[in-house]
């Protein structure tokens, strides 16, 4: 779409940036400056809006500090780094940060068995990536509270992300287009379609608690059923406390109970 040059007022109005945040993005390098045509008048165009849009897409999606931002774009603006690397770049900026706690057995454990996953499902993963950390991080602690965090038990998950990555997140990243919008595609994707993963994920686990206690929903609000009952598809192991014994679903102000899925904070 063809987006004529404009004076700043107008790039505010199309954007939704305010006139003031565009001159701060201006003064601190973030935004390129406009073409002068007079000593106190410049003309904005296309390249500028999708600049704009980057930058709140990091900012206010990606919840990125000013520093980190500018790494970002000077990434995007570098025509040496291959695609791969831009967008890397944005990828373990929006990561949330992590620190290797002191070295010991435990923390070794963990993170050769991040690796040893990721190496037998044979994703081409740089060495150095925090993402390792961070799937370490999670096995880690999954260890330390008796939960099984085995390659064998974690494989699922890692099957399902890569199914969706492959069928349905990969290719709305317009890579054959500008820098900036395939960036943007992938910070919005990667942390709102993340967070829509989440809720699903816990819907799901809120029908089925339902599903294996009886519980219907009608105008009335919920209805007990005849007691537990087998999901489709799955096992039929249970006692007193639940589906699957201690650890199971227990019913107390709600479907989950004290010990049912707990939401992260933020």
């Amino acid at each position: 779409m063809y987006y004529p040059v404009v004076r700043i007022s107008e790039l505010s109005a199309t954007s939704g940036v305010p006139i003031p945040t565009i001159k701060y993005y201006l003064r601190e390098g973030l935004l390129p400056t406009g073409a002068q045509t007079s000593a106190t008048r410049a003309e904005y165009g296309e390249s500028h809006l999708r600049r704009l849009r980057l930058i709140r897409a990091l900012l206010e999606v990606g919840r990125l500090p000013i520093a980190s931002i500018r790494k970002v774009l000077t990434a995007v603006d570098d025509e040496s780094l291959s695609m791969h690397h831009v967008l890397g770049t944005a990828h373990y900026a929006i990561a949330p940060p992590v620190e290797p706690p002191a070295a010991g057995e435990e923390w070794r454990r963990a993170r050769a068995g991040a690796d040893a996953l990721i190496d037998d499902l044979g994703w081409r993963i740089d060495p150095e990536a925090p993402t390792r950390d961070e799937l370490a991080h999670a096995i880690l602690a999954l260890d330390r509270l008796g939960m099984p965090a085995t390659g064998e038990a974690l494989r699922p998950y890692a099957e399902t992300a890569a199914r969706l990555v492959a069928e349905h997140e990969i290719g709305t990243i317009p890579v054959g287009g500008p820098r900036e919008a395939a960036v943007e595609a992938l910070v919005l994707g990667t942390v709102l379609h993340g967070r829509v993963l989440d809720v699903m994920r816990r819907l799901a686990q809120e029908s089925a608690s339902a599903h294996i206690f009886g519980i219907s929903y009608g105008a009335d609000g919920p209805r007990d059923g005849d007691g537990p009952r087998r999901l489709p598809g799955g096992d039929d192991s249970r006692d007193e406390n639940g589906p699957r014994g201690e650890g199971g679903p227990r019913a107390r102000n709600g479907p989950h109970g004290e010990d049912g899925p707990r939401t992260r904070n933020g």
